[in-house]
């Protein structure tokens, strides 16, 4: 049974408006202090994000019009049109994810994997999938043992875990996903870091906020019974940073790759969007708090990509071209590198290191295996 486009605004509107969640995108011009940018790169904090399966396509391009049909589950293709399309796509990406647009094109912001200008980013476990992509991300390498999304706990340690073993990060690391397996991925028992999945009540934070959302979340009708509305994982995020400020927050959204999934593009690209105010409702936050402003990196990046055509974009496999295609962002302090990458060619697996070296520490030192960092943080002597 598929929800309607009602029941989606009503969701939306009931928790997106309750907790102010929607992004004052009228600041966006600004950082915390009124300039563009900060001058010294001082990383203490990372935001690593990941937005399941939103292809480059749409992040590069907008919306693609041979899909805002009917027969790609566009229940009104005139509001998709009007929401969604425009001629030039450096228009359509930016209506699709303003904020983001924004950090890249006017904030120092760096963007990786838009093939027009032959930058890729690419998924090197073969499989094309969550658990192998999101154990790649975080761990620094493809596995073979990690061949399915199934519960098991995940044998490799991420930088997550790394980390929690070092000095200072101890009960510093937070996680929260929409995706109910990232305990498994984390593994949460050994790692002993807290992770808040699926339709896990949250625990953290403001008593009235937590304890509303709980109710909604209990109440509301579950489209997907392992994934929740991305709308709660990220009010659990925001409440973790204002309450027990970590130095790493992990936050997983779910629901473009299962509207994907569904043949609803309409509701793939709506999701898109209300993601990209989400970010910003993630930074905003951090900047009104003085451990995280212009203190913080922010990555963000996918676990695979998708096909394409009418039928392909629904989903990803080793038997569709473009699952191995992704993308990474990264923003808030001085980069090495900024704007939109040309030529570049990087790697899923890269992100774990460039976590590790923002904070002063070298992962790769755990395990040879692991992935370089990416070339956009300012060069540091890094610790083992």
């Amino acid at each position: 049974m598929n929800r309607s486009q009602p029941l989606v605004t009503i969701f939306y509107a009931v928790v997106v408006g309750w907790f102010q969640f929607i992004a004052p995108f009228a600041s966006y011009g600004q950082d915390s202090d009124g300039s563009s940018s900060v001058t010294k790169a001082n990383i203490e904090n990372v935001v690593l994000i990941t937005l399941d399966g939103l292809r480059s396509e749409e992040v590069f391009t907008g919306a693609d019009k041979r899909l805002i049909s009917k027969d790609c589950g566009v229940k009104n293709v005139e509001a998709c049109t009007t929401q969604f399309w425009r001629e030039e796509s450096i228009d359509r990406r930016r209506i699709l994810m303003p904020f983001l647009w924004d950090r890249i094109e006017n904030r120092g912001g760096w963007i990786a994997g838009n093939p027009d200008v032959d930058s890729s980013v690419r998924v090197t476990n073969g499989l094309f999938f969550s658990y192998p992509g999101y154990n790649e991300i975080l761990s620094g390498f493809p596995d073979p043992w990690v061949n399915s999304n199934d519960k098991r706990y995940n044998k490799n340690i991420t930088v997550l875990e790394w980390l929690h073993q070092q000095e200072g990060f101890q009960g510093r690391i937070g996680a929260y996903s929409s995706w109910d397996v990232f305990p498994f991925i984390i593994n949460d028992q050994r790692s002993k870091i807290p992770v808040n999945a699926g339709w896990m009540p949250l625990t953290v934070g403001s008593p009235e906020k937590i304890e509303a959302a709980n109710f909604i979340a209990s109440q509301l009708f579950h489209e997907f019974e392992g994934v929740r509305y991305d709308s709660i994982t990220t009010l659990g995020a925001i409440e973790e940073l204002k309450s027990k400020k970590p130095r790493v927050l992990f936050v997983s959204l779910g629901e473009t790759d299962d509207w994907a999934h569904s043949g609803r593009y309409d509701l793939y690209l709506l999701t898109a969007q209300q993601n990209d105010r989400f970010l910003a409702e993630l930074w905003t936050t951090t900047q009104s708090i003085e451990q995280y402003r212009d203190k913080t990196l922010f990555i963000v990046t996918t676990d695979h990509g998708r096909g394409d055509g009418r039928e392909g974009w629904k989903n990803h496999s080793i038997l569709l071209t473009g699952s191995e295609r992704i993308w990474i962002a990264a923003w808030g302090v001085p980069l090495k590198s900024t704007g939109i990458d040309r030529g570049g060619k990087f790697t899923q697996s890269q992100v774990a290191a460039t976590v590790a070296s923002a904070l002063g520490y070298d992962f790769k030192s755990s395990n040879p295996k692991i992935a370089t960092p990416l070339p956009v943080i300012q060069e540091a002597i890094l610790k083992p």
